[in-house]
């Protein structure tokens, strides 16, 4: 199903062939001045330049051959050749109807489905989720859920960070606090083990580790011995990772948020010797300083590197990836390759997202180059999908008023107490049974927190600010809520009455531009899609949202005396909510029944 700009593409395509100019010269698009007209084509400007005639004279031939079709209802020239274009409300009336009968609402499906491959979340075993870790399970949630909609086969892996130094760190700690690494001690002491432990000594092992050179490399050389097998070691891992994942899980369901995969490093960690076989027969291990690199940079790239002494030489950039460190142990960018080996060989995926902070850059650059050098995949299917920082009010990144990190737990459970005095300042839900009420809450919560971030350009920072996303005015998730809501409730109404959608009628201005809007979904599907960012989605649904309530107060429904334009408004009613709950649904939010 075509859209409107698209119809009108193939118009005035077809009106600048006829002129002897090519039909690509026709491609329209969505008025930027929407008060002039609703849809402009600029063609003929480059055709002029192209043929050496007047532009002006193109747009007004153009325009001439667009008014003799039945679905305009104005052509006109502006400046030097832009062509504005308004339909006719039987056009904007048909394509309405075609999208209320739609299963998918005027969304369409990608010319050729990929298989893809959704890396986000990535929590770390041994520490609770906390808002460092909202963004990239926020906006690969949506990602997913886009790629997915629009046809493609899609895997959403978690990727714990499971495998790394911080588990040797952990080792070495208990086996200092157990005085020797004995094999019952270990399990005794095991059975006890809670994550707020593992939170707990982990920071205090992390600090220890950067100032006692005996102590940190008693780590690496723990990490060495999990990553080879040694035991208790790898019974050490294994608790610690089932008390991490279990805690994640929940904060993971609390969000919204589910994986198909929920792997970590440590199922890479078995390719790993093959890997490093294979990368040595390429010849593109090499040593340096007792540990074993792949060099990234092209010839000609490099940066400027300040020594000791002062002076200022070229160095190889990227740097190098870093394979196996010096103490013999697999490194993040180790396993990041071999976790590429291994989805080739799963899935052979035609297209690898990594949704993670916009910092790691380089080190997906690293990697991806890696990956290329050694013929795993080729370049252009590995993508980092970069983000911004989420601000406190101070511009730095989000911190509890103490200075510390907030859990994510804690943050959701602020924005549950938050919306529960937002719903009864507003006077809702105070005849709903305490489960139905808190359920309204936890959704409220989740639209607030979720629809406030994926709002914004995902590379920009932005500024939380729980007290402003929860209101129920404006761009906000509970707004969006309170939208669907009343649609739910008018439905709800017209079913009781018996009264039943029928054929889309346009007369007045709210129902062109609700039917405008409407047509405007597949648009936004198709920009979120291509340039892998929800935001445009965002703004979909708040216009689509704003151009129903503009409606409703024009074109009332259960007053309306008329039958046929009571049942046309109903059909744009049911579009709107459809599409509203789509577009929820896509970027993670989910809409009560009542409010």
């Amino acid at each position: 199903m075509s859209d409107l700009a698209s119809d009108l593409s193939a118009l005035a395509g077809a009106a600048f062939e006829s002129a002897g100019l090519l039909p690509e010269y026709g491609f329209t698009r969505r008025s930027d001045r929407p008060d002039l007209a609703e849809f402009q084509c600029n063609g003929a400007l480059a055709a002029a330049k192209a043929a050496k005639r007047n532009p002006k004279d193109i747009a007004e031939q153009v325009a001439a051959a667009l008014r003799t079709d039945p679905r305009i209802a104005a052509a006109e020239v502006a400046g030097p050749g832009f062509i504005n274009i308004s339909l006719a409300n039987s056009a904007l009336a048909a394509r309405a109807q075609s999208i209320s009968t739609d299963p998918r609402k005027g969304a369409s499906l990608v010319e050729a489905a990929r298989k893809v491959i959704v890396d986000y979340g990535g929590p770390n075993v041994a520490k609770g989720m906390h808002v460092g870790h909202l963004r990239a399970s926020i906006i690969g949630e949506s990602v997913k859920r886009l790629f997915r909609h629009r046809g493609d086969a899609v895997w959403g892996d978690a990727h714990f960070g499971d495998w790394g130094f911080q588990m040797g760190l952990l080792i070495v700690t208990l086996e200092d606090e157990l005085g020797a690494l004995d094999p019952a001690k270990v399990e005794v002491r095991l059975a006890n083990v809670t994550l707020d432990y593992l939170e707990g000594v982990y920071p205090a092992a992390a600090a220890k580790a950067k100032e006692d050179v005996p102590f940190r490399d008693r780590a690496r050389k723990a990490t060495a011995a999990l990553q080879s097998g040694a035991e208790p070691h790898r019974t050490i891992w294994k608790r610690m990772r089932e008390v991490s994942m279990a805690a994640q899980k929940r904060d993971f369901a609390s969000l919204g948020v589910d994986f198909d995969l929920w792997l970590g490093e440590a199922d890479a960690d078995p390719l790993i010797p093959d890997m490093v076989k294979d990368l040595e027969a390429k010849g593109l291990l090499e040593d340096d300083q007792g540990a074993r690199i792949v060099r990234v940079a092209r010839p000609f790239e490099t940066k400027k590197k300040k020594r000791d002494d002062g002076s200022v030489v070229e160095v190889p950039s990227p740097d190098p990836l870093l394979v196996i460190s010096s103490e013999g142990s697999a490194m993040y960018g180790t396993t990041d390759l071999a976790t590429i080996v291994q989805r080739v060989r799963d899935y052979a995926p035609d297209l690898f997202l990594y949704v993670v902070d916009q910092r790691q850059a380089d080190h997906f650059e690293q990697v991806f180059r890696a990956a290329a050098r050694a013929d795993y995949v080729v370049r252009e299917k590995l993508e980092h999908i970069g983000f911004g920082t989420m601000n406190g009010p101070d511009g730095k990144p989000f911190k509890t008023r103490a200075g510390g990190v907030l859990k994510l737990h804690d943050l959701i459970g602020q924005a549950e107490e938050k919306a529960r005095v937002r719903l009864r300042e507003a006077e809702v839900g105070a005849d709903y049974p305490e489960a139905e009420f808190e359920d309204v809450a936890h959704k409220v919560a989740i639209a607030a927190i979720k629809f406030a971030d994926l709002q914004n350009q995902r590379t920009t920072n932005y500024v939380f600010d729980l007290d402003r996303f929860m209101t129920f005015e404006g761009k906000t998730g509970p707004y969006l809520l309170y939208a669907a809501v009343r649609i739910k409730s008018i439905l709800r109404k017209a079913a009781d009455a018996q009264l039943k959608s029928g054929v889309v009628q346009i007369e007045l201005p709210s129902e062109r531009n609700l039917a405008l809007a409407l047509d405007a979904f597949d648009g936004a599907l198709k920009t979120a899609y291509d340039k892998r960012a929800p935001h445009f989605l965002c703004d979909h649904v708040y216009s689509l949202a704003q151009a129903f309530s503009s409606f409703y107060a024009e074109a009332p429904i259960m007053q309306e005396p008329d039958a046929a334009k009571q049942a046309s408004r109903l059909s744009l009613a049911s579009a709107t909510l459809a599409q509203i709950e789509i577009s929820l649904d896509l970027l993670g939010i989910a809409a009560p029944d009542r409010m």
